[in-house]
């Protein structure tokens, strides 16, 4: 069988501009990037009457490969391409540091991908470069501004730099060694790049005018009275603004049955906001009728900050929700070994299916029955997925199995056709809710999402993390959603707790104020927004021949 990589490069990729007049683009509204990438140009929304419907992937508590959202996003946009429906994927841009890790690219898998998926999974057209950049700009004159006298008298730096690699070795680091010339040293460390807060400002404005003003309201330090010092007060903004005005833009590619994706922004839903951008989103609902995007990692992450971040602030609601899961996933949960996860274990499926349940339930706290989606894994027997199936149908769940990796979009016919019937069933628009209110005390937020959706018992804060709350309320920033930055491998704060577990202490480490984009960021346990790299990385496989062909990257 091809290896990803080859389906992709014997893949035959329309020209761009092809894919542009699926969505009905005219020549002004994109500008092409190559033969098969171009950017969007900034384009008029119809009426919100006449939008597309937005379809949310989401999933359970994931292996460390993941467990397709991807994948099955992309096979679902094929099938119903194949259906005769107009339809368009929103998906984020993969972020380097996984791909040459553990977690390897974000482009889907087998016959469900989006191509270029070289260039996707690595430089793709800047954006991710454009955002380290700007937020490396706005480092370096934080620290030449205290250099040159300090006039705003800043006490301490908050804003950190950045880079789109794992590197753990920068979490902590001290700067300005060597003297005065180099400025004054202090303790610092570095974010990775889709953890940046400018990344979840590109994400979240709607236009470059609102990204500036977004970019001016960046809380950068604190002056000697405690007070918080912006981004506009070292006339950092119009300079960053000038750095992103093409990383703003979406980009248009394909998948391999040459159905239109938009594909922008990139942030991680364990440590950041976790979905596309605002403007991907909005320009895609414009020129289709059916718009399929994902939320990062399990839906205790992404589908919760879909609603209470991205959907609170766009009004953009989905219409239906699927929910992805594997055999594989449900064994792990079940406690099964993962060198043991291609051996047929009944048991271990009831014993983890917990899991899954639970993100069920979770997701109907937003008003949403989610279609379960099993991507087929090639190990999977008939036994175990007609035992998941019989699972969610005892949860009152339509679950549908799926093989896009293997079969493209006519894998996902089913899913597809499932998905069709529920929404001709629907009399009107889902009215989809958040979790809490906005108007509630910061504590009072985490305690919801924690013990709503997490299943802890009750919230522990650290001192450091009390005092950072009585900071950002004083400052006036009480009503901000919050964004939690947790594990991804459990639906606690501790990766080794699989399953659904309850009624544990959740611990509350540090709480950082992004004012620029419009939340409060919350970490909890051992997380941290700079990952290191495995034992054995990726990167070590990974090549380019003298033609410029890349091998490895999967």
């Amino acid at each position: 069988m091809l290896t990803d990589i080859e389906i992709a490069n014997n893949s035959k990729p329309f020209k761009i501009n092809k894919i542009a007049k699926k969505l009905h683009l005219a020549t002004e509204d994109y500008e092409p990037y190559g033969y098969y990438k171009a950017k969007l140009n900034y384009i008029k929304s119809k009426p919100s009457s006449t939008q597309g419907k937005l379809i949310l992937v989401t999933a359970m508590t994931p292996t460390p490969a993941g467990e397709g959202k991807s994948t099955v996003s992309i096979g679902l946009a094929d099938a119903l391409q194949q259906l005769k429906k107009n339809v368009c994927l929103s998906l984020r841009e993969p972020s380097m540091g996984p791909c040459f890790g553990l977690k390897g690219g974000a482009t889907g898998g087998g016959y469900s991908q989006v191509v270029p998926m070289s260039d996707i999974n690595l430089n793709f057209t800047g954006d991710i470069h454009a955002i380290t950049a700007a937020n490396n700009l706005l480092a370096a004159m934080i620290d030449n501004h205290i250099k040159y006298g300090n006039e705003l008298k800043i006490k301490e730096v908050l804003f950190k730099r950045c880079l789109d690699l794992n590197d753990r070795s920068l979490r902590n680091i001290k700067i300005g060694l060597g003297g005065k010339i180099n400025g004054s040293p202090r303790q610092d460390g570095f974010n990775i790049s889709v953890a940046s807060e400018i990344m979840a400002i590109l994400c979240l404005s709607e236009n470059l005018i609102d990204l500036k003003k977004r970019l001016e309201k960046i809380v950068i330090a604190k002056d000697i009275n405690n007070s918080p010092i912006y981004a506009k007060d070292i006339k950092a903004a119009g300079a960053m603004a000038a750095i992103l005005k093409d990383a703003i833009r979406p980009n248009l590619v394909q998948t391999l049955e040459h159905t239109p994706a938009l594909i922008h922004g990139g942030p991680f839903a364990n440590i950041a906001h976790g979905t596309s951008s605002v403007i991907a989103a909005k320009i895609a609902l414009n020129k289709a009728d059916y718009v399929i995007t994902e939320a990062g990692f399990g839906a205790d992450l992404g589908a919760e900050k879909f609603f209470d971040i991205f959907a609170r602030k766009t009004n953009l609601y989905p219409s239906a929700i699927i929910l992805v899961a594997t055999v594989r996933a449900l064994k792990m949960h079940g406690h099964i070994a993962k060198t043991d996860l291609d051996k047929e274990n009944l048991t271990a499926i009831k014993k983890g299916f917990c899991n899954l349940q639970t993100h069920i339930k979770n997701l109907e706290k937003f008003g949403y029955r989610p279609i379960v989606a099993i991507n087929h894994f090639t190990t999977d027997t008939p036994k175990e997925l007609e035992l998941v199936k019989a699972l969610c149908q005892k949860e009152g769940i339509k679950a549908i199995i799926t093989q896009g990796w293997e079969k493209g979009g006519k894998g996902c016919i089913n899913l597809a056709q499932q998905l069709l019937s529920e929404l001709e069933q629907q009399p009107h628009a889902i009215n989809g809710k958040c979790l809490y209110n906005l108007e509630i005390p910061i504590k009072q937020k985490i305690n919801c999402i924690a013990t709503e959706i997490y299943g802890a018992k009750r919230v522990r804060f650290s001192k450091k993390a009390e005092q950072e709350i009585e900071t950002i309320e004083q400052w006036g920033y009480k009503n901000l959603p919050i964004c939690m930055a947790k594990t991804q491998n459990s639906i606690s704060h501790d990766k080794t707790k699989l399953g659904a577990p309850k009624g544990y202490v959740f611990p509350i480490t540090e709480v950082r104020l992004a004012a620029g984009a419009g939340f409060i960021v919350v970490l909890s346990g051992s997380i941290n927004t700079m990952p290191g790299l495995p034992k054995y990385p990726a990167a070590e496989k990974i090549d380019v021949d003298a033609t410029g062909n890349i091998s490895g990257l999967f």
